[in-house]
């Protein structure tokens, strides 16, 4: 049993919870190590009170879980078998009397049916809050791996950059970048990357297209990896030839007010402390109704998970959260900045994650 497992099933002991039942990709991998896409068939962990546990997957997987998990029996099975019947098998097995059972949101309505079927008078909990509070803090191990997938953030947002000249489209630069990281090993980026150029930055989240770059445009680079599980989130505006004044006082005004995010970011602090001092940067200089999004969220195995670092979240800062800060100022049609880093809170402060260069950067078009 995992060191996350543990602390859940102190959960568990804690609500009177017989059976756990976790299938969503991210909480697998949290609870397990292992991680895959699969698709419509079922992957999932099953933890019991007493401290027993199974994990049921694919035949075509469990050479991989062998190697990975040591937790409890593995339970293949083909794409003919009926999966919760050798499910119900396991529980008879072990006497299990699965009378209050905790799962996911995230369960189908049809697993749910089977999971009911198994005893008439069960009763189903929620467990993603307990799941969720539980991953906000990072191990050490943990902290590793974002550091890690900080890196390579920042890379490729470096090749991005250097991959700038005119004519060239949103497409094409996104293309390279990620190009660039599968050389360097990664098989997944965090999100769906976003090259936007000029006008189209002016949407927080536009669509990158054949839009031709051309000087005096703003550039938005927003992009992430996901590296040994763990997610990384950066964004980064830059600007090709020169840069407008107008675009300019944008520009600063956002580094401003994510200076005065990331300045608070210290244990004790509340989350809406956060957001409420960048907002109030921007508001300043005239840009309120152009920041319309919270100040950032959480960062682990996935992009976004807990904290959500609004307005209204008072919860306390804690070392070993991470999370984004990213605020930005977004103008229709005219332009769009956003600066967004990756902040680990440490025990008598925090650091930046993400590291690459947040002044003003004007690209030589050459």
């Amino acid at each position: 049993m995992t060191k996350s497992s543990t602390e859940l099933l102190n959960w568990m002991k804690e609500n009177q919870i017989d059976t756990l039942i976790c299938q969503s990709r991210a909480n697998v991998y949290y609870l397990t190590g292992f991680d895959t896409d699969p698709h419509e068939r079922l992957v999932a962990i099953f933890l019991f009170e007493n401290g027993d546990e199974f994990f049921v997957c694919p035949n075509m997987e469990v050479n991989q879980v062998k190697h990975i998990y040591s937790g409890g029996d593995i339970i293949g099975y083909s794409d003919t078998d009926n999966v919760w019947q050798l499910i119900k098998e396991e529980f008879n097995k072990r006497n299990i009397p699965m009378k209050k059972v905790a799962v996911e949101k995230s369960l189908s309505w049809d697993r749910m049916k089977e999971i009911q079927q198994f005893n008439g008078d069960v009763e189903l909990f929620e467990v993603d809050e307990a799941i969720l509070n539980q991953r906000i803090i990072k191990s050490e191990e943990e902290v590793v791996h974002l550091k890690e997938a900080a890196k390579l953030a920042d890379y490729g947002v470096k090749v991005g950059v250097r991959a700038l000249k005119e004519g060239i489209t949103e497409m094409e630069v996104l293309a390279t970048i990620e190009y660039e990281l599968k050389k360097k090993g990664i098989r997944e980026m965090s999100f769906s990357t976003m090259v936007l150029f000029g006008e189209k930055a002016g949407d927080p989240h536009g669509n990158p297209g054949n839009r031709k770059l051309k000087k005096g445009d703003a550039v938005l680079f927003d992009l992430g990896v996901v590296c040994n599980g763990y997610c990384s989130d950066i964004t980064r505006t830059v600007f090709f030839d020169h840069v407008k004044e107008e675009d300019q006082e944008v520009y600063e005004v956002v580094l401003s007010a994510q200076e005065a995010s990331i300045s608070l970011c210290s244990p004790g602090n509340k989350i809406s402390q956060l957001d409420a001092a960048a907002r109030q940067k921007i508001a300043d200089h005239g840009f309120a109704e152009y920041f319309p999004h919270r100040i950032g969220h959480g960062l682990g195995i996935e992009v976004h998970e807990y904290p959500s670092l609004n307005a209204t979240n008072n919860s306390v800062l804690k070392a070993g959260m991470t999370f984004t800060i990213e605020p930005g100022i977004y103008v229709p049609n005219k332009v769009g900045v956003r600066i967004e880093d990756d902040v680990l809170i440490t025990n008598d402060g925090h650091e930046l994650l993400t590291k690459f260069p947040r002044a003003l950067t004007i690209v030589p078009c050459t």
